[in-house]
This record gives C-alpha cells, structure tokens and sequence, in this order.
C-alpha cells in the first residue's frame, strides 16, 4: 500500500488495558491464531502474541485492524528497510 509520493501507510499502533489492540498501515495479515498474529506492516512484520486472540475488524483497503483478546507482546521481525520478512529469514 503506497501513499501519494510514494511514502508508506501510516503505521500507529494502540494498547488498551492488553484487552484490545489497534493498528493501522496493514499492509496484509500473513497468519494468525488464538495465540499469535503475523502482519504486514508499512513499518514491518509484526507479531502479536498473547491468549485468546481474535481479529475483530479487518480492513485491508483502510489498513486498519482491531484485534480483542489478551496482549502479552508486540513485536517487529524487521524494520520495513527491505531486510526481508520473518519467514524469508526463517527459511534461510
């Protein structure tokens, strides 16, 4: 998802209470369970872990994603710098 000018979707992340999470820039959901959520971000692969999760809204055309459940950890696999994905790196 390109911007005018060829910048990235803006990428804001929100913690509520680890009972809800909100991000923007999605670029794309790679997998996901009860237990972990892999994205694409403007800014990188991120990963989500924590128990009960359950993607609530998904709008891959806005970006958007509202995920419910019990956040233990938010975590960047790359930097969006042209590094490589998670699993690019895993298969190495």
């Amino acid at each position: 998802m390109a911007y005018e000018g060829g910048l990235s979707a803006p990428h804001h992340v929100v913690i509520e209470e680890r009972r809800s999470l909100t991000v923007s820039g999605v670029e794309d959901v790679e997998r996901f369970d009860e237990t972990s959520i892999v994205l694409s971000t403007s800014k990188g692969t991120m990963v989500v872990t924590g128990e009960n999760l359950h993607i609530e809204k998904l709008s891959l055309d806005g970006g958007d994603l509202k995920v419910e459940g019990d956040v233990d950890a938010v975590t960047y696999e790359d930097d969006g710098a042209g590094r490589g994905g998670f699993f690019s790196r895993l298969l190495r």
